[in-house]
């Protein structure tokens, strides 16, 4: 069984992500590839205290990228969670981290 910081890897501090959290109240993370929308929310309303009003998730392609000189290969394909909260006041995850 996976817990809640098991399906909620990191919180991504992006400049649109830092962006959207202050002006509509939003909140960004890397999430487990195989965590549902609803395993999300209810990770993101024990932790922070919350109510989640939607839940979007994207799959990040993996990109290119170069080992020195003659080797290359590809960064890792990601699951990534914009949750928007029903809170008055933004929350600052820069403080949390």
């Amino acid at each position: 069984m996976k817990t809640i910081y098991d399906i909620i890897i990191r919180p991504v501090l992006t400049e649109k992500a830092v962006k959207d959290n202050e002006k509509k109240n939003t909140l960004t993370f890397e999430v487990d590839m195989n965590a549902s929308k609803t395993e999300i929310k209810e990770a993101v309303e024990k932790i922070f205290n919350v109510k989640v009003k939607e839940v979007r998730t994207l799959i990040v392609k993996p990109k290119p990228k170069r080992f020195g000189f003659r080797s290359s290969g590809y960064k890792k394909a990601w699951k990534k969670a914009i949750v928007k909260v029903e809170s008055e006041k933004p929350i600052n995850i820069a403080e949390l981290v």
